[in-house]
Formats: C-alpha cells, sequence, structure tokens
C-alpha cells in the first residue's frame, strides 16, 4: 500500500508559486502597509517578472485582497487556533490576548499586524479592500466578544457585565499598544498591556472579594 500522500505533496507548482507570492507580499504589507505593496514592489522581493505576477492576479486590487486574505488565515493558525484549544472561559479569553500581543510583537511581521496598520490606511477610502478589512476586524470582535459571554456563563465575570463592553476596550489596548510600540518605541507597551487586561477583568470579575495588590512595572 502507497503511504498517504499530504496536502502540501499535493499542492501543484503553481499553488506553491502563488503561496511564496502571497507570503512575500504579507511581509511587505507588515513594513510598508498596504499601499507599498505594488506589482513592482513585489516583483522586486520575489525576482518574478510584473507578467508573471499578473499571471497570478489580475489587478493591484486582487493581490491586496488575496494578501489580506493569506494574512487572515495566519492570523487564524498563529492566533485563534491556540486560543480554542484552552478552556472556555476566562483562559480561552486570555489566551486569545496574549496570543494576539504575541502577534503584532512576531520577528515574522517586522512592521506589526498588517490589519491595523491596514485599517488606518483605508478607513476612509470606500472600496472592497476596506470592506475586506473591515469584515475581518469586526469578525475578530465578535470572537473576543464570545469569549468573553463565555467567560459571564461559565460564572467568572460577573452576570451583568457587558460582552462587547469588555471586547471593546480590549481592542482599545491593543491599538495602544501598536501605537506605543511602533511609533514611540516604548518598551514597556507589553507589559503596560498585560496590567490593563488584568485590571479590566478585576473591574468585571464575579467574586466580590477581587482585589489584589498590583505589581509596579518599573
Amino acid at each position: 500500500m502507497n503511504p498517504p500522500v499530504s496536502p502540501k505533496a499535493r499542492e501543484t507548482k503553481g499553488e506553491r508559486t502563488r503561496a511564496a507570492i502571497l507570503d512575500a507580499g504579507f511581509h511587505i504589507v507588515s513594513k510598508a502597509g498596504l499601499e507599498g505593496l505594488t506589482i513592482g514592489t513585489l516583483a522586486e522581493a520575489t525576482g518574478m517578472s510584473k507578467s508573471g505576477l499578473f499571471a497570478h492576479f489580475g489587478s493591484r486590487e486582487e493581490l491586496l485582497l488575496a494578501v489580506m486574505d493569506r494574512g487572515q488565515q495566519e492570523f487564524v493558525r498563529v492566533v485563534i487556533n491556540p486560543a480554542l484549544a484552552k478552556p472556555r472561559g476566562l483562559p480561552r479569553l486570555k489566551a486569545l490576548f496574549v496570543e494576539w500581543l504575541g502577534w503584532t510583537e512576531s520577528a515574522d511581521l517586522p512592521g506589526g499586524c498588517p490589519m491595523i496598520g491596514g485599517a488606518a490606511e483605508f478607513d476612509d477610502k470606500p472600496g472592497v479592500v476596506r470592506d475586506a478589512l473591515a469584515a475581518g476586524q469586526r469578525g475578530w470582535i465578535d470572537t473576543l466578544t464570545r469569549a468573553t459571554r463565555q467567560a459571564i456563563e461559565q460564572g467568572q465575570l460577573a452576570p451583568d457585565s457587558d460582552p462587547e463592553q469588555i471586547s471593546f476596550e480590549l481592542f482599545g489596548i491593543a491599538l495602544v499598544v501598536h501605537h506605543h510600540r511602533r511609533l514611540l518605541g516604548y518598551e514597556k507597551a507589553r507589559q503596560r498591556a498585560l496590567a490593563a487586561f488584568d485590571a479590566l477583568i478585576e473591574r468585571y470579575a464575579s467574586s466580590p472579594a477581587r482585589s489584589k495588590p498590583r505589581t509596579a512595572i518599573r
């Protein structure tokens, strides 16, 4: 009997080439933003001709959408899937947040989270690229909200906690981390973010005896 063939081995040369192109494009976007990704910059990064790239992507818009989809798939693999392996409730919610911080700090993303950067670039530019960015961000917010709701159902957060408010504040913490680390070079951004997470959860915790001394960040 022949050994099973892995999905990777079944990929055609064209599929492997396209995947390599998208990986290169994703790294360009992390460093230079979506506006920095063009057929020209991608050709330079991959060593391919522009005509060769057009064979895979008929337009720059199609290229941007494909690269963002590649980023979303990687986000699910690196952030969401490991967190979903944690128990429902606060362990899962914290894992989602911590893995998210790790994603924005990854050496594979030298310019930070491409989706956060892309949102700033396209927030006032109507079109399919903006729509795709917004859909991805809404999906992530829904994931955080659902994990928060599960923590309430598990009795780990007070019954009257507002899941949407909590996910709103978590998103705000992550945006501050991105700003402070990328623009200001603030080395304690991750520590501050984790402290802010703990303070947020403490505020909504179901136990009345929940106050703990907080460790100062020096």
